[in-house]
């Protein structure tokens, strides 16, 4: 028979071996990262998260990424299984700007803070967001086309009917057009709204517009994707470059284009500076230390938002060097490639 004093001894050796097995406590904070396949559909985004993983890296935290299947509805089964990560603080590119409303307040019912990245998650509380100003992106897509075409006939593609800042967008763009379009100095031929970002969409829907009429001067684009569409479509028809287009993101092909001269011009939005702050306010979040943001605004939750807002900047062909090249963005071979092979 045992002595009862071995079998004590005993039992204790095996609890603390059982604890001693136990998943040690984790240091650091974790951050969930969210964002939806048919994000990386546009060139920047692959940009935007190495950038914010990096940066995040810097600052001690961990980043778990997860990338949903091609559709706004597989961004919630996978904003869950970042919540079962053990996550202190979520950051999300929102496929669709309220369809995520019922995951997010579960989320936050957790005590876990949302930052929404580039586009506002609408209808539902969280504790920041932090984008470009899209209204100026607007403004600055507008004002370019009225500088060389200050009468005429004008086409406008918006972006998809899901993201808000396709509406922040088109509402800078109307600033500045409704006056010239008041005094009938501008007639809009047709103004198109797309269902997703998507080149195929974007492309059918103004090749049907030039189907019916190819007396147009100015093309706004949401993006340069979009911007894209148009120029391959006014290419075929031999009309590239006799008609101003204007996008934005900066994309290489459009920077190309813009030195070649296809396209007006292209908003530049410096994402390592929106990247890089995203990681900070993302950390200080999850240390519950969120700073004084730019502004508020409204995104139908009855609460107001805090805005953390980067400002976008026009690139013209004469701003290329200093802007995008200067900054790394694209390098100077990349840009004028084509030009140099043509001399």
């Amino acid at each position: 028979m045992i002595n009862k004093n071995l079998l004590l001894l005993l039992m204790i050796i095996l609890l603390l071996f059982s604890c001693s097995k136990t998943e040690p406590e984790r240091s650091g904070i974790r951050i969930g990262f969210s964002a939806a396949s048919d994000t990386f559909l546009i060139e920047r985004w692959d940009r935007d998260i190495k950038i914010f993983m990096a940066a995040a890296r810097e600052e001690g935290a961990e980043v778990i990424f997860a990338k949903s299947p091609g559709n706004a509805l597989g961004q919630i089964p996978q904003i869950q299984y970042l919540l079962e990560q053990n996550i202190d603080v979520l950051v999300v590119i929102p496929q669709d700007m309220e369809l995520l409303a019922g995951i997010i307040k579960k989320i936050r019912d957790k005590g876990i803070p949302v930052l929404s990245y580039d586009r506002p998650i609408m209808g539902i509380p969280i504790n920041g967001y932090v984008s470009f100003d899209n209204r100026e992106v607007g403004r600055l897509m507008a004002s370019a086309l009225t500088s060389e075409v200050k009468t005429g006939k004008y086409l406008i593609i918006n972006g998809s009917i899901r993201d808000n800042n396709s509406y922040e967008v088109n509402r800078g763009v109307h600033e500045i057009l409704d006056p010239y379009i008041d005094r009938k100095e501008i007639n809009i031929v047709e103004e198109i709204w797309l269902d997703e970002w998507s080149f195929d969409e974007a492309t059918e829907k103004i090749g049907d517009v030039l189907a019916r009429t190819q007396d147009i001067q100015a093309i706004s684009a949401a993006n340069d994707m979009i911007a894209e569409a148009a120029i391959r479509l006014l290419s075929e028809r031999r009309m590239a470059g006799k008609v101003a287009v204007v996008g934005q993101d900066a994309d290489l092909l459009s920077c190309q284009r813009v030195v070649e001269g296809t396209q007006l011009m292209t908003v530049y939005k410096p994402i390592p500076r929106l990247a890089e702050r995203a990681a900070k306010l993302a950390v200080q979040m999850a240390r519950k230390e969120l700073p004084v943001p730019d502004q508020f605004i409204d995104n139908y939750s009855g609460q107001d938002l805090a805005f953390f807002v980067e400002s976008p900047i026009a690139v013209f062909k004469e701003h290329m060097d200093e802007t995008i090249i200067k900054d790394g963005f694209h390098t100077k071979v990349d840009v004028y490639r084509n030009i140099s092979s043509q001399n």
